[in-house]
């Protein structure tokens, strides 16, 4: 017989057997073992979200380093209940609890259910959101939630699109801004040709305060740190018009080029609204692209109280908004808006095996159109679409009020208490405070940071600190509904008594 032949028969039933194990692995006997995977995901969950009680083990980064560096990825796991068990050991036990009162640090959310259940079915389907004939009624949802939200904001022509962010999204603000007005005032095409000659003095003017991703991506988008023009704050930390205007006009008066302006809808930290109407004003009158970053703010939208903080957002160009911050979703759930859609356009890139030329995009939609990052994009919009079908824009709203209203009570606390000094009010949850042992302690930074890490370490309390003007404070950020005044009353008790400790100590 033929040598040939037969090694070719003996291949043909080594790739049979091979593909009758993928099939076990990935469809016809799966079933069986995807249902014990999740059961044993579910009471680590469970075991998670009822079993803690302090926000943070305390581990130390040299001792979780060497946990992990110890897993040998060249030996497999023998079942599902190993593979958990050590998951458990170097992650589960020492993961953060945002969804405890005493984690009251960062802009992270506790996330409510609905959102949760949605994440089994984005995870086990993986739809990819870049055109329609891979998701076919994701498309259509994702839209819709973007319409909604770009209703929201008061745009009547709005679009936009899910991202990975804020900081992606604020980038495609200041991307926009510069192609935009290399367009429309240089008639100068920079995604054909490049940055035009003078694109060093193109200046984007933000707050003191505003998020950091300003300053990176100016220079991911080849301008520059020096694009950024930082604008003076008034007494709340908000962006001044006044400096604003007077910024301007020293830029124009140097010979630079004003394009945009990104203006802060809770600052992370201190909470606080840059006065939109104001900026939106000015904006106008310099024909400068207006970007507002409301990716903490954005819970604002949901509340009948409290919706007046954003009056003027309708009059911007451009916005970014988190729904894993403040509408309590999983990470990623975030998204930029446009008030004109054909802006869009600007960043539209065509190639014949995904998004050809010639196709009919109102006929069959491809939301890639709208994307400068990502071509796989996951259903995050699923999350937020369980959300509002389940449980309402409403009750989403008084959630927002809730932390705002503890937020309140918690800064009359502060002031009341000789023992804290409490940098500014907040329109939203955050509290910029420090320790004092009387009002004219020197070493107000030193013991202020020795509290932090104490409690960090201790992981009872995990609180966020910053500086202002060289000095340390503490920083509270107030992200969570069921947190309560008395709550907070033991965390800053706890904070006296280690600022007694350090006293003792030194």
């Amino acid at each position: 017989m033929n040598t040939t032949l037969i090694n070719e028969e003996v291949a043909e039933k080594g790739l049979l057997a091979q593909q009758d194990l993928c099939k076990d692995i990935f469809h016809q006997n799966s079933e069986a073992e995807y249902a014990q995977a999740v059961k044993l995901a579910q009471e680590r969950v469970s075991n998670f979200l009822k079993n803690n009680r302090k926000p943070f083990s305390g581990i130390r980064p040299d001792e979780m380093k060497t946990k992990v560096d110890a897993i040998d990825f060249e030996s497999p796991l023998p079942d599902y209940e190993s593979l958990l068990n050590e998951v458990d050991d170097i992650y589960v036990k020492h993961a953060t609890a945002y969804h405890l009162p005493e984690y009251i640090a960062h802009l992270n959310c506790p996330v409510v259910i609905p959102a949760l259940a949605a994440e089994v079915l984005i995870s086990a389907i993986n739809s990819s959101q870049d055109t329609y004939d891979q998701s076919a009624g994701g498309t259509f949802m994702e839209r819709k939630l973007i319409d909604w939200t770009s209703e929201q904001i008061g745009y009547t022509k709005g679009d936009g699109i899910f991202t990975a962010g804020g900081s992606q999204s604020n980038l495609m603000g200041l991307l926009l801004a510069r192609d935009y007005y290399s367009l429309e005032f240089q008639k100068w095409n920079i995604k054909l040709n490049g940055l035009p000659p003078d694109a060093s003095k193109f200046r984007v003017f933000v707050s003191d305060k505003a998020h950091f991703s300003n300053h990176k991506n100016a220079w991911i988008l080849g301008l520059g740190e020096q694009a950024i023009v930082h604008v003076g704050v008034d007494q709340r930390y908000r962006m001044d018009p006044e400096k604003l205007e007077k910024a301007i006009a020293q830029e124009i008066e140097k010979g630079n080029i004003p394009i945009a302006i990104t203006a802060t809808a809770g600052t992370t930290d201190f909470g606080n609204v840059d006065p939109l109407k104001a900026i939106a004003e000015i904006a106008g009158r310099y024909n400068l692209w207006l970007h507002v970053d409301a990716a903490y703010g954005c819970g604002l939208l949901l509340s009948n109280k409290h919706r007046h903080l954003l009056n003027g957002i309708e009059l911007a160009d451009s916005v970014t908004i988190d729904y894993h911050k403040s509408f309590f979703q999983p990470i990623s759930s975030s998204a930029f808006i446009v008030k004109n859609k054909l802006h869009l356009n600007i960043i539209k890139h065509h190639a014949d095996y995904l998004n050809p030329k010639e196709q009919n995009y109102d006929a069959l939609p491809a939301q890639i159109n709208k994307s400068i990052i990502q071509s796989t994009r996951r259903f995050d919009a699923l999350k937020l679409w369980f959300t509002l079908r389940y449980m309402g824009k409403e009750k989403l709203g008084q959630f927002t009020d809730t932390i705002i209203e503890t937020t309140q009570k918690t800064a009359e606390y502060i002031e009341s208490d000789d023992n804290f000094e409490l940098l500014c009010h907040s329109d939203m949850g955050v509290l910029v405070f420090r320790y004092l042992d009387g009002p004219a302690e020197s070493n107000s930074c030193e013991v202020n940071q020795y509290i932090k890490e104490k409690l960090f370490f201790s992981g009872e309390v995990l609180v966020a600190s910053t500086k202002v003007n060289g000095e340390f404070y503490l920083k509270f950020t107030i992200f969570n509904p069921i947190t309560t005044l008395n709550d907070i009353k033991k965390i800053l008790n706890l904070i006296k008594q280690n600022g007694n400790e350090y006293h003792r100590l030194n």
